[in-house]
């Protein structure tokens, strides 16, 4: 038997019953030795109870998707089971906890399913919360798992330097061997899991707000003010325990009001300054970001979407603030929106983002989303060093009559008590910041606002198979599942080509041009309305959208199937057409 390469694991039930301590754990013992992983979790806005899951992905070359069919479904509860039992590919496994319900006699006997009171055997062991250890030794068995792999990931994580050290250890070992013994017994097995092939580069498991978070203190941010809000939280608490040092400073703000003020203040002040948010508190900083737009101060907002609108779904994912992230103010604005599509990306992009900021003089989005932000991965180790730190150009003039706003274009910022002092108004003002309702006054204004965007349109981007008339496009988290729906469609014969950029507002001229010579660009994304879609079609762009709205991440067959059907019925319309 030809040996696996590819291992997806789900575990269901409520919240606060392990699920993702139990995936995560998984994750971080097959990146130890060597394999490429990718967890996702999905669970619901409250602080304990209510229907969650966690899924793992274990497989011999880069991780794309958290994987389509499940090998192994570990349900913690009847719910659980029944909600992801048809998910399971032929010849997949269900475990379940005997202790809490039973499968009816029926499925069984179309099911492979194994019985393993695990919160009973943890106990057994002495310590109660080794029962996802008697979990991870029976998925393990299942593909042939070397015991030495889960052993050395207990040591590793559980020698601590305290006291109980050794029987944590011990009775996790314990519970391993018991979890390892009732798939033994159960006579299922997967077939073995090839060995891992580690890359010849180094590697780190990092969440995507982790990774976020790291690019902006490896950027040299000096100013974070943050308030809490999912899925983006866990970059302020990152930012609260890592920013330090000489001229750093976070605080964790009273509302988002003052979150995007306090950080105008602080890029008004010579500051490298930055927050995080979600939707509903993106909206709240509209006004703020359209009054550093007017001022021209660079700051930089993450945008960690969720679903929307109002509460929505705070716990879900969806890429429908793009329209937003661009036009957040009223009157005409249009905002740099940099939106990262995996978890190395995250890193990078929030490096792009506060040198977009200093090059323009404005404020600057990043739009990240939940399945980005919860995502725990292994990456190649970034290198901070790839990314050069841009600095504002300040005024170093000497006088006292400095026209800040005069121009058409970027010009040296003063910082205030130093030469050139100026007021930042949010009212339209002259070229020294004085308030002006003059008609001109208005029209240069904005032609200076605008322009600057124009420093920002040197941005890279993917491009593959470009001759093909028909090309895929995705944006955000959603590049990895259209990345491995392409190699497939690349394997079918498919004839389509493939376009990517983080960099969304504003596009490179270059690759502008090169899709307004296609006969179609196909977008998926997250979003009702299919918002990038539009934006390439205001482009001259002939874009179409593949949408969903379920809170998840697209499945990669789903959109193979979407992207085969849209390219025969293009090339069948172009042959009833005599083209």
């Amino acid at each position: 038997m030809v040996a696996k390469k590819d291992f997806v694991i789900r575990l269901a039930g409520e919240g606060g019953q392990g699920m993702v301590t139990a995936s995560e754990a998984l994750a971080a013992a097959a990146a130890q030795v060597g394999y490429h992983v990718m967890t996702f979790v999905t669970f619901p806005s409250q602080i304990m109870g209510g229907p969650t899951w966690s899924q793992c992905r274990i497989s011999t070359t880069p991780a794309l998707s958290n994987g389509d069919e499940l090998d192994v479904l570990v349900a913690f509860n009847e719910d659980g089971f029944n909600t992801h039992k048809g998910e399971l590919r032929d010849g997949g496994i269900i475990i379940y906890d005997s202790a809490v319900f039973e499968i009816g006699a029926e499925e069984q006997k179309t099911l492979n399913s194994v019985a393993l009171p695990y919160q009973e055997l943890g106990k057994s062991t002495g310590n109660p919360r080794a029962a996802n250890m008697v979990i991870l030794g029976a998925i393990a068995e299942f593909v042939n798992w070397p015991d030495q792999y889960l052993s050395d990931f207990n040591v590793r994580r559980f020698t601590r330097g305290r006291p109980n050290d050794k029987e944590v250890v011990d009775a996790n070992e314990m519970g391993l061997q018991l979890g390892k013994t009732a798939s033994q017994e159960s006579g299922f097995s997967l077939g073995e899991l090839a060995k891992p092939e580690p890359p010849d580069y180094e590697q780190i498991l990092i969440k995507g707000n982790d990774s976020l978070s790291a690019g902006a203190i490896a950027g040299d941010v000096e100013l974070f003010v943050g308030y809490p809000i999912s899925p983006a939280t866990t970059i302020l608490t990152f930012m609260e325990t890592n920013l330090k040092g000489e001229g750093k400073f976070v605080y964790q703000s009273s509302s988002e009001i003052e979150s995007i003020t306090a950080i105008s203040g602080g890029a008004f002040a010579g500051k490298r300054s930055m927050t995080s948010t979600a939707g509903p508190g993106f909206s709240l900083m509209s006004e703020g970001l359209g009054m550093a737009w007017m001022m021209e101060l660079p700051i930089v907002v993450v945008d960690a979407q969720r679903g929307g609108p109002a509460t929505g779904l705070p716990t879900k994912t969806e890429q429908s603030d793009l329209y937003m992230a661009m036009h957040p103010a009223h009157g005409d604005a249009q905002l740099p929106v940099i939106a990262p599509g995996t978890v190395e990306e995250c890193f990078y992009s929030a490096m792009h983002a506060l040198n977009w900021a200093e090059r323009y003089q404005g404020p600057v989005i990043v739009l990240s989303d939940h399945m980005l932000t919860e995502r725990t991965q292994n990456i190649k180790k970034p290198d901070p060093h790839l990314i050069p730190i841009e600095r504002r150009d300040f005024y170093k003039g000497d006088g006292d009559d400095y026209l800040r706003y005069e121009g058409d274009n970027v010009s040296p910022m003063p910082i205030p008590g130093g030469p050139g002092a100026y007021v930042a108004n949010a009212s339209e003002h002259d070229g020294i910041g004085d308030t002006t309702h003059l008609p001109q006054r208005h029209v240069d204004g904005t032609d200076r606002r605008f322009n600057k965007l124009k420093t920002l349109e040197d941005s890279l981007y993917e491009s593959r198979n470009t001759h093909h008339s028909i090309a895929v496009m995705p944006w955000g988290g959603q590049k990895g599942p259209t990345h491995e729906a392409y190699e497939k469609l690349m394997e079918d014969g498919i004839d389509v080509g493939w376009y990517y950029t983080m960099f969304l507002s504003p596009l490179n001229p270059k690759l502008i041009a090169e899709l307004q010579k296609k006969d179609l660009v196909i977008v998926p994304e997250l979003n009702y309305l299919g918002q990038f879609s539009s934006i390439l079609r205001q482009h001259r762009i002939n874009a179409e959208s593949i949408t969903q709205y379920t809170g998840l991440p697209f499945k990669v067959n789903h959109l193979v199937d979407e992207i085969t059907n849209i390219v025969k019925n293009q090339s069948n319309s172009k042959t009833k057409a005599g083209v």
